[in-house]
């Protein structure tokens, strides 16, 4: 990666890596259609079945076509959040990262959320970062970043 240019890691990342921020970051001025199609337009690859795609992550994430035309910022955050989800896997990647997106929501729909977005990510690797340990039983592998932290005082000779 440290040998790719500017362009290429963009390019690299659009094709490989699909990112659910904690913040959503769609775009308020754009339909929910347009925020999830605006990831493709950086992607090397040009897949012929993407609407197909598109209509099948959309459909799992009860968004129908009248959400998907409506602007973002006109949506409740439930549907800003699966509108997320489905940008993040729209195009199939191969990584998932997942920034803290069930911090708004209650235990329930967190833990509906949560399978939804598993069962949706098919054949990506989910990495979901949160503080809340109680959704550590959703996942695999679990990994506290505090374990990793070396004591105070030391330096590390690498």
């Amino acid at each position: 990666m440290t040998e790719l240019s500017q362009r290429q890691k963009d390019t690299f990342r659009a094709n490989n890596i699909g990112i659910i921020f904690q913040q959503f970051n769609l775009l308020p001025y754009l339909s929910a259609e347009q925020n999830i199609r605006l990831s493709q337009r950086f992607r090397s690859v040009n897949k012929t079945a993407d609407s197909i795609e598109l209509a099948s992550i959309s459909e799992r994430l009860e968004l129908n076509r009248h959400i998907l035309k409506q602007k973002s910022i006109e949506l409740s955050v439930g549907q800003q959040q699966r509108v997320a989800v489905t940008r993040a896997l729209f195009g199939s990647p191969a990584l998932i990262i997942a920034d803290e997106p069930t911090s708004a929501l209650d235990t329930q729909t967190r833990t509906q959320f949560i399978q939804l977005l598993l069962d949706s990510a098919e054949s990506s690797t989910v990495i979901f970062v949160s503080h809340d340990m109680s959704l550590a039983s959703h996942f695999d592998q679990q990994l506290a970043l505090a374990d990793l932290q070396q004591p105070r005082g030391e330096v590390d000779a690498a």
